[in-house]
């Protein structure tokens, strides 16, 4: 999947981005609500290089059409005509709206194809996360094993 957005291009990862990416991932303050973190280069190597689709999920670069920066990094996975998602900001272009333009850009893609609901898991405790859902005007559906499970309908 790749689509673009006014400031981004969405679209799998190059070889040349993993450094950036685990400049971000693995700062364990910074990534302490995210599961995808502390890996070494080789095992995002195997993870983010690899041929992917939507059935098996696939992490997307999020990248600044104008320079080529990773902006941070976006996560679909669909199961039917439902597709979770998953987002990550780099520090320095965090709170700029890229990740909300890039999220936004995904959700019209999934509903182009056919998807009718997305989902999003967030820890109780990541407040900034739950307020960039309800921006976005997903609704908190309950808990389940431990996560807020935020849904919108397409």
């Amino acid at each position: 999947m790749e689509f673009e957005t006014a400031r981004c291009f969405v679209r799998p990862f190059k070889a040349d981005e993993i450094d950036a990416l685990m400049a971000y991932r693995n700062d364990p303050d910074w990534m302490r609500h995210q599961g995808f973190k502390g890996l070494t280069k080789r095992e995002y190597e195997e993870q983010l290089l690899r041929r992917a689709d939507l059935a098996d999920g696939v992490q997307l670069a999020v990248v600044l059409k104008e320079s080529g920066a990773l902006l941070g990094d976006l996560y679909l996975k669909r199961e039917g005509d439902i597709c979770w998602i998953g987002y990550s900001a780099e520090p320095r272009h965090a709170r700029r709206g890229y990740l909300s333009e890039a999220v936004t850009g995904a959700l019209r893609v999934l509903k182009q194809i056919g998807v009718v609901q997305a989902k999003a898991g967030v820890m109780p405790d990541n407040i900034a996360s739950i307020e960039f859902l309800k921006k976005l005007q997903f609704i908190d559906s309950g808990l389940e094993d431990g996560e807020h499970i935020y849904v919108l309908n397409l």
